[in-house]
């Protein structure tokens, strides 16, 4: 327990000393600039916030913090998920936020992200303090693998323990525009003319497909988890506030993670906000694709690559 209160002290100290961090937000509903605050005014009334990073941008986990912070001015209860844990780490992050862990016994057996100390502890720490629920949301990533691998098939031979730790209903259609989206991130190009370039096209597709299957369990398996979480903190009449840190890629288009989410609590409302460091705040003007990114784009400095 004293572990515990120090790291939460520590991380007070930290967030004290805390800069200014640039920001401008856009509001893609109404396609003009608005305050991070009113954001927040009008975040506070949804029941699921996703928000989308950049893993590996400072400026963009301080403003998830800020996040955090400008929404416990507003909401009573909170829950609080994250991709960056899987769901079979849940029981030692509930022993840790009652404080039946240390912080050292939590990290041996949570397999926190390398950036955890940096960039998830801040937000952890926050929601421990305000003693709002945390769930790991994601499926164990050797599954994913074994899924990229193998398909979706590989998922039949589990046990029932190994079952829970991915969502029940798949539905993982190829050719939608998320599919599209992620070939293309994936660098999908045509292989050309003749048999072998036809073989190899084939061949490729079904390596894509796999890695879309295993792409699709993590958002099948994060859309229940933030289904699951809201509706057991809806128990009693309580109207609760998800809030849920994830990859942009899982959020942006209102597909992924966000749209198995809406499949699985149809009719409360899902806001997407996406993170977006640029190099320069001075003369912003999102496009139309990009004002479908998201109901909020926050934009703010990336750092120097000089």
């Amino acid at each position: 327990m004293r572990a515990l209160v120090a790291s939460l002290l520590c991380s007070a100290v930290v967030a004290a000393q805390t800069t200014y961090v640039p920001e401008r937000v856009f509001d893609s509903a109404h396609r003009e600039f608005t305050d991070f605050e009113m954001m927040l005014a009008d975040v506070a009334r949804a029941d699921v916030v996703f928000v989308g990073e950049q893993h590996d941008d400072a400026n963009t986990h301080a403003l998830e913090r800020a996040v955090l912070e400008g929404l416990a001015r507003r909401r009573g209860s909170i829950v609080v998920g994250f991709e960056m844990f899987e769901r079979d780490v849940q029981d030692p992050l509930d022993h840790f936020q009652m404080g039946h862990l240390d912080e050292s016994e939590f990290l041996k057996s949570s397999r926190p992200w390398p950036n955890y100390r940096s960039d998830y502890k801040p937000l952890v720490d926050y929601a421990v303090q305000h003693n709002w629920p945390i769930f790991a949301s994601n499926v164990p990533r050797a599954l994913a693998t074994e899924v990229s691998k193998t398909g979706l098939e590989a998922l039949k031979t589990k046990s029932a323990d190994e079952s829970k730790w991915f969502a029940k209903d798949l539905q993982c259609p190829v050719g939608d525009d998320y599919f599209k989206r992620f070939a293309e991130a994936m660098g999908e190009h045509p292989a050309g003319d003749g048999k072998d370039a036809k073989e190899r096209a084939a061949s490729g597709r079904q390596s894509l497909e796999r890695y879309y299957y295993a792409q699709c369990l993590k958002d099948e398996t994060m859309g229940e988890s933030v289904a699951q979480a809201f509706q057991t903190a809806s128990t009693g009449g309580a109207r609760p506030l998800i809030v849920h840190f994830n990859g942009a890629f899982h959020s942006d288009y209102a597909e992924g993670t966000a749209a198995r989410t809406r499949r699985r609590l149809p009719g409360k409302r899902v806001v997407v906000l996406t993170m977006v460091p640029v190099t320069s705040l001075d003369g912003l003007a999102p496009s139309k694709d990009d004002r479908k990114r998201a109901d909020y784009l926050v934009y703010t400095t990336a750092p120097s690559k000089e």
